[in-house]
């Protein structure tokens, strides 16, 4: 008896932590459209209103407004690579850091994502040169 509620413990911690886990999960398509240099799909993550750092210099956004800082960001320094280095935070505020590279440069990306009833959304976006 002692060995089925030991059985189901040890099921019910790895369900919980998969579900802990797929939390993080958010930062997998995130990390794909960075990679990929695809304004377009990223934007969709965005919050309608999203804070922009780009180069040190600080901007509140709309979505379309970041799109299309981002599409030239991209057309400028075309991704090759992109790696999360970091994650970590509390909900329904998690956050990555990663590392970015285009355009022969390397950058340091900071996401900052909120979870609401509606879904996961990027409030804050950081991209600064190493």
């Amino acid at each position: 008896m002692r060995f089925g509620l030991l059985l189901i413990s040890l099921f019910t911690l790895s369900f919980v932590a998969q579900g802990q886990e797929s939390k993080s999960d958010v930062f997998v398509p995130i990390s794909k459209y960075l990679e990929a240099g695809n304004a377009k799909n990223l934007s969709a993550w965005f919050s309608e209103n999203i804070e922009l750092v780009m180069f040190g210099e600080r901007s509140n956004c709309s979505r379309n407004q970041a799109k299309q800082i981002l599409r030239r960001f991209f057309m400028d320094y075309t991704p090759r690579k992109f790696d999360i280095v970091h994650k970590s935070g509390v909900y329904p505020m998690v956050y990555a850091i990663g590392e970015l590279e285009g355009g022969g440069y390397k950058f340091r990306v900071t996401i900052f994502v909120k979870t609401t009833e509606r879904g996961n959304y990027i409030q804050q976006l950081s991209i600064e040169k190493e």
